[in-house]
């Protein structure tokens, strides 16, 4: 989610005066600072008197987000000795800054993100003569990797500290599953669960003779065993009994009072067991070293999970439903109500109202919902496209296989990706426009529970 052109540099000329020891020099005074936070506490009086305190906090944290992702470049560019000439939070006019070397900090009043600016970013920049040496274009290829790159490895490592945290402080799951919940189909008077004594509170140890892995696991294998039996280990109020099940096939099982909603399409291909359960994961306490591989483990699989629905976004049939759920308001709100199963874009105004259920449902979802956020601002800034980071990140590795030995470093002419970057963003901003639309218009249903 970089908001503006990030440019770094090579390192510090001798003589060069350093950012650590130059006098501190400030615009607009300190009576626009108090004025700066009179305004910031007076927004902040009119969002909790309107009772949107959890939306104001939210935003907060998606400014924070931005700002750290922007703190990544600046950090690398720095070390990189590249010259780096702002480091703003927020955009337009400028309200309070001071300037500490080469380097001016400030807010500015649009407070919808932030920007760091270095020199020579691309080719196209007028830079000084006295400066060039220290721009980003002419900084050896692996620093531009890096400061390039450093904006979304900001969000992989917040995603990381964030999922440590909830592993530290909620514990990790369980290789169990806990029934939570008992489902009741429409014309079968016995579900596979109810006929085999399953209770709510029941806690899943082993299936067919082996340890459990988690609740995916149970759920693969009651999926594929439809009209098998299959033996489940229980554990009820301390004591461990087996069962056994038969998983029905749920194509076109009815769910009560659910809308009207089946378990599986009745036109499915292939039959899918169901046994009538609500299953959720017990969670148990870890070590700091649990708590880390966990937190790695987490982030990776929510990366792999993204992938997979990001391909599926852009594919010719997520782009069909897309624009099926902007022209057709039934398919819309089938799509809100069931978003873990529909391809739908989410705008920042559905990730916000996301943040604010999120934060009603507790600590641990707004954790989780917040590592997800991490996860997906990092992928989409890494997209080889200007003016993406990724699409820098390109023109420096083409540049670099384009560089012959011997010869002189090759420089790209980024003008000629224009029409490709118009084609790009134009496309972009149809996703944006449909995810806007939709989050108005049909907002996702909470996802966090009551």
């Amino acid at each position: 989610m970089t908001l503006t052109a990030k440019e770094p540099s090579a390192a510090t000329p001798p003589g060069a005066a350093s950012p650590g020891t130059d006098p501190v020099t400030t615009q607009g005074g300190p009576g626009q600072l108090v004025k700066l936070g009179v305004a910031l506490a007076a927004i902040t009086a009119v969002f909790l008197a309107a009772g949107l305190g959890d939306l104001l906090l939210f935003i907060v944290i998606l400014v924070i987000i931005v700002m750290l992702h922007e703190l990544g470049h600046f950090a690398t560019a720095k070390w990189s000795g590249m010259k780096v000439t702002e480091f703003f939070v927020g955009f337009g006019p400028r309200l309070w800054s001071f300037r500490q070397g080469e380097t001016e900090y400030g807010f500015k009043a649009i407070p919808a993100g932030g920007y760091v600016k270095i020199t020579g970013f691309t080719v196209l920049e007028d830079v000084a003569e006295e400066d060039e040496p220290r721009a980003y274009r002419q900084a050896p290829f692996w620093k531009r990797i890096v400061v390039g790159s450093a904006g979304s490895a900001m969000h992989f490592v917040m995603a990381i500290v964030l999922a440590l945290i909830a592993a530290l402080t909620f514990g990790v799951p369980s290789n169990t599953a806990k029934i939570a919940g008992l489902d009741h189909w429409v014309g079968i008077a016995r579900t596979p669960a109810q006929s085999a004594g399953l209770a709510v509170g029941d806690v899943v140890l082993a299936v067919n003779g082996k340890p459990l892995d988690g609740v995916n696991a149970l759920i693969a294998v009651i999926g594929r065993s439809t009209g098998k039996p299959v033996s489940l280990r229980v554990e009820r109020d301390g004591s461990v009994r087996t069962v056994t099940v038969v998983p029905h096939d749920g194509r076109g099982v009815k769910l009560k009072g659910d809308g009207g909603g089946v378990l599986a399409p009745a036109d499915a291909k292939t039959p899918k067991g169901y046994i009538g359960v609500e299953l959720s994961q017990p969670v148990a306490s870890a070590s700091p070293w649990g708590a880390l591989t966990n937190a790695f483990s987490t982030v990776g699989s929510y990366t792999s999970a993204e992938v997979s629905g990001l391909v599926r976004t852009f594919s010719a049939s997520g782009i069909s439903s897309i624009v099926h759920q902007v022209t057709n308001s039934s398919a819309a709100t089938k799509a809100a109500d069931n978003p873990s199963t529909s391809v739908r874009p989410v705008s920042l105004v559905g990730i916000t109202s996301l943040g604010v259920q999120a934060q009603k449902a507790g600590l641990y979802a707004l954790l989780q919902l917040l590592i997800l956020i991490n996860i997906i601002f990092g992928m989409l800034n890494m997209l080889p496209m200007l003016p993406l980071d990724g699409g820098h990140v390109s023109v420096a590795v083409y540049e670099w296989i384009r560089t012959r030995k011997g010869a002189p470093y090759y420089r790209a002419d980024i003008t000629k990706m224009f029409p490709v970057v118009f084609v790009f963003l134009s496309f972009l901003a149809v996703f944006v426009f449909a995810g806007v639309f939709l989050d108005i218009t049909h907002p996702i249903q909470n996802v966090f529970g009551p």
